[in-house]
């Protein structure tokens, strides 16, 4: 009786509200679910945001008897979209994410809890390991994950990833929230505004496991990411009083980014595009592109 009205206070009031978005994974999604609540610590609630799925989703859920676990439907309107779902009716003192195709090891939110305590971090991350078309890989260098004041290295190239992450709710409340303008690169963006103000925590244990090779990826059904990225370092540059070398190294980026994607543009015929990349960013990526004497 008592470890019931424990789980009931648990179900009640949370410590860490969970959010799975999902559109179509079916075929991963119990997997998801599973890892999370069979997790060593119990006091979350697992929000999972159905994007508009028209599979298998629905009937899932449905045979999943876990008063933990909350299903909500929405008509699709992308995964940040379904990330600030998720965000408004949490009600933990912790927003955790995970991917539909993305799965935990069992003592994931434990020890990131812990890890959160004992070092003050407002948002953390763990390692995680990499399976591709259903082999192990190795993460190149690039994608080694920094700790700390990540804002500089992260700026080429995301090196936050949502399956690991765990923030405070308090940073929703200061307005961190995923840009549901963004069709892709959310999580690039929102994690770049947020590392502006404040250090990134690193657990440097592999506790979440990042599925991918799939058709289904987002970063495979959209083409030219970068143009994404462009949009986010335009936002960040719109950011009032931003320190002199934080703007300095947001407009370096920006304009190798969109040189290469411009050039890109102007090498498949699509001029229009390569002119609306012009007017963006302006005269200035002129400068960055003019050939050397």
């Amino acid at each position: 009786m008592i470890r019931n009205n424990l789980n009931d206070m648990n179900h009640i009031h949370p410590i860490v509200s969970v959010i799975i978005p999902t559109c179509n994974r079916a075929s991963y999604l119990e997997k998801a679910i599973f890892s999370v609540l069979e997790q060593s610590f119990a006091s979350f609630e697992l929000l999972l945001v159905d994007d508009g799925s028209d599979d298998e989703t629905k009937e899932i859920v449905k045979h999943i008897k876990d008063k933990r676990l909350k299903y909500i439907y929405q008509e699709n309107q992308g995964v940040a979209a379904a990330r600030n779902v998720g965000l408004k009716l949490a009600k933990g003192k912790f927003a955790a994410f995970l991917d539909s195709d993305d799965y935990w090891m069992p003592g994931k939110l434990e020890l990131q809890r812990k890890f959160m305590q004992e070092t003050g971090f407002r948002i953390s991350q763990t390692n995680e390991i990499w399976i591709r078309h259903g082999k192990r890989v190795n993460a190149m260098d690039k994608h080694q994950k920094p700790c700390g004041w990540i804002f500089e290295k992260s700026l080429e190239l995301c090196l936050v990833s949502p399956s690991c992450t765990v923030m405070e709710m308090g940073l929703v409340d200061e307005g961190f929230v995923f840009d549901e303008d963004l069709m892709a690169c959310e999580d690039y963006d929102l994690w770049l505004r947020i590392a502006l103000k404040y250090p990134v925590g690193l657990l440097p244990m592999n506790l979440t496991v990042k599925t991918g090779g799939h058709a289904d990826q987002l970063s495979r059904k959209i083409t030219g990411l970068d143009l994404f990225r462009i949009y986010s370092l335009l936002g960040l540059e719109r950011i009032k009083n931003l320190p002199r070398d934080k703007r300095k190294s947001i407009e370096r980026v920006l304009l190798k980014k969109a040189g290469i994607y411009l050039k890109g543009c102007l090498k498949r015929g699509r001029s229009e595009e390569a002119m609306r990349i012009r007017e963006l960013v302006g005269d200035r990526i002129f400068e960055v592109n003019q050939p050397r004497k």
